[in-house]
């Protein structure tokens, strides 16, 4: 069935096409979309696609094995057990995917809720967890051995809704041709996280482009822990982390973080904090923070804010969850892409 999804292309389109690398291969550097500010979109050329709030997968099957991985290459087939026998019950034997992974909450994709089975490997502990995930697919890299990059993205959406049967848990992500301000506009209304814009006649590349751009409602992004405040009254575990980002081979520091969390979580990330313990501070410049507790930056921190002050702190931050799919080093400060 797929070679004949291959063969119905276009002449100028079949000569793009190659052998494939392996599909984990393929699946080591995905594409990265840039923050942007952009609103005007008028002319066309550009797909919209709503921006969900979960992690990064990508699929890889060739022809029994099957395999997800995260953006940074970590296996995470023991923690979505039921997505794995989504696509091993595909008729498509050989196919390399991207999409995201969600949970959902009262309508809406909660990161928060997704934390549930994030941490999780054993897949009999994942299901029994009862929260329910769903895949969205959004794009495809390779197919029946055929390295499909090269074909515009309109393409590659096209072949992929071709190549796989869409039943829950698995989703096609759809997407809208026209909109930009308007599309955003009713995304925020809807409580959503925002959308992703696309050059539609774009080849898929490994690396951050300005061909996928992300258009938030509301300022947020990774942050690396470097330690925690002591806790105080009746709090337990810890008070607030403290939080920064990369830039220029330094650590720079966010601010504080002292909403967001359960009682399970500040038990569990003080351990954690207490396990990765150094009698050092790890920030570029002088943390003045009663009872402050330093800690080797290994974790990544999911954080919601308003917006950045003129010193270069988080106003009003909140903790929405810890990231093991994203590598500390690559934590920098998102700026908007300029027009």
């Amino acid at each position: 069935m797929n070679h004949s999804l291959l063969e119905a292309l276009p002449a100028e389109h079949r000569q793009r096409l190659r052998h494939a690398p392996p599909g984990r291969e393929l699946a080591a550097h995905p594409m990265l979309a840039t923050l942007s500010d952009r609103r005007d979109f008028e002319g066309g050329g550009w797909l919209f696609e709503r921006k969900l709030d979960g992690i990064r997968v990508l699929a890889v099957r060739e022809g029994d094995g099957i395999r997800l991985l995260s953006r940074t290459g970590k296996p995470l087939d023991g923690s979505y057990p039921e997505i794995v026998d989504a696509l091993a019950g595909q008729d498509c034997t050989d196919f390399t995917a991207d999409g995201e992974i969600v949970a959902f909450a009262h309508g809406r994709t909660s990161f928060e809720r997704l934390q549930q089975r994030m941490q999780l490997t054993d897949p009999r502990q994942a299901r029994a967890t009862g929260v329910a995930v769903t895949y969205y697919l959004f794009d495809l890299l390779r197919l029946e051995g055929t390295d499909v990059r090269s074909l515009p993205l309109r393409t590659r959406k096209q072949l992929l809704r071709g190549a796989l049967h869409f039943r829950a848990p698995l989703r096609f992500t759809s997407h809208r041709n026209q909109g930009g301000q308007q599309l955003l506009d009713d995304a925020c209304r809807r409580g959503w996280e925002g959308l992703i814009a696309k050059v539609a006649d774009g080849r898929y590349v490994s690396r951050r482009s300005p061909d996928w751009l992300k258009l938030k409602c509301e300022a947020g992004q990774e942050f690396v822990i470097g330690g925690c405040t002591e806790p105080a009254g009746s709090r337990v575990g810890f008070g607030a982390l403290l939080i920064g980002y990369h830039q220029g081979g330094r650590l720079r520091y966010a601010g504080k973080v002292g909403t967001g969390y359960d009682h399970a979580t500040l038990l569990g990330l003080r351990r954690r904090l207490d396990e990765l313990a150094v009698s050092r501070s790890p920030f570029a410049e002088p943390v003045r923070e009663r009872g402050a507790r330093w800690a080797s930056p290994e974790l990544v921190a999911q954080i919601g804010f308003t917006e950045w002050t003129r010193e270069g702190k988080l106003r009003h931050p909140r903790f929405l969850g810890l990231r093991d799919d994203k590598d500390p080093r690559d934590v920098v400060r998102e700026e908007p892409q300029q027009r």
